[in-house]
């Protein structure tokens, strides 16, 4: 089986996809207004679409500020986890933080997700903290995760 695999930067004509990536994906979604803000009001943002046979599948969001980079979300449909996506996605915006300067990069990812965690440790992540009742779906606490580029 070969498949196409490309990691792009989101453009408006993929936000119906990226919603509904974001609802299959997130108990509490972000709305099509705070996708249109990251895309075109937050100097800071910049988002990636990862994109499977002409199908987009996933997506993620990254804050750059001055040498710091900060991943907003990342999800992959959920039909399509499994396959090694998130890690390709993952590791495109990892390297596109550390071509636009970027010296470390953080993230909050859920402490019951397990998964992700193992995941972000691939490429050097470690915990640096939790933050209580982050989640405002049920008060589960963020696990902080960095990694110096």
């Amino acid at each position: 089986m070969t498949n196409k695999v490309v990691v792009r930067k989101m453009t408006d004509e993929d936000l119906e996809d990226v919603l509904e990536i974001e609802h299959a994906s997130f108990a509490t979604p972000w709305s099509r207004d705070s996708f249109n803000h990251e895309l075109h009001d937050n100097p800071y943002a910049a988002y990636y679409v990862i994109v499977l046979d002409d199908q987009i599948v996933g997506y993620c969001g990254l804050w750059v500020i001055i040498d710091e980079a900060h991943i907003t979300n990342i999800a992959i449909l959920p039909e399509f986890r499994g396959y090694r996506l998130g890690k390709t996605l993952f590791q495109y915006v990892l390297q596109e933080a550390k071509r636009i300067g970027s010296v470390q990069l953080s993230l909050e990812v859920r402490v019951s997700n397990v998964t992700a965690q193992k995941m972000y440790r691939q490429f050097g992540l470690v915990p640096g903290g939790i933050r209580k009742n982050y989640y405002t779906d049920n008060q589960e606490d963020a696990l902080v995760m960095w990694v110096k580029l």
